[in-house]
């Protein structure tokens, strides 16, 4: 039988908060508008549950030890443990996944959300990405 470790067990339980609070907005706004508005809602959501998050977050990369100010941000971060990436597109497409697993990598987080809000049902736009380090 497969044990869920203490930490994944967090991680679940703020994701499930997080898709809470992401389906919340959604069902506020609905798709089509851009992605700050949605950005914008979903951490007047987060905070009315009371996590805590940063937005806009810098992220610089480090290439052979030096650390380089690329102008990289991600768009939430979520109790300093997951990643939101907020998308307002017509479809995901896999350069979405791989920003995201990219920003995990380098920031050394193991999980990700990525929300395409432009959806009829926002199920259907949710990603999580996990990097397995």
């Amino acid at each position: 039988m497969f044990e869920v470790s203490k930490e994944e067990n967090v991680l679940n339980q703020i994701t499930e908060k997080i898709i809470g609070c992401a389906i919340e907005v959604h069902k506020g706004l609905g798709p089509g508008l851009l992605e700050s508005a949605y950005e914008e809602c979903l951490c007047y959501e987060l905070n009315r549950i009371g996590l805590k998050y940063e937005r806009q977050v810098p992220l610089p990369v480090v290439y052979k030890g030096v650390k380089l100010d690329c102008g990289y941000r991600m768009d939430i971060v979520v109790e300093n443990s997951v990643i939101l990436e907020v998308k307002a597109v017509e479809i995901l497409i896999p350069v979405h996944e791989a920003q995201l697993l990219s920003y995990l990598k380098l920031y050394n987080k193991k999980v990700g959300l990525l929300m395409n809000f432009h959806v009829p049902i926002l199920k259907k736009g949710l990603k999580r990405i996990v990097n397995n380090f």
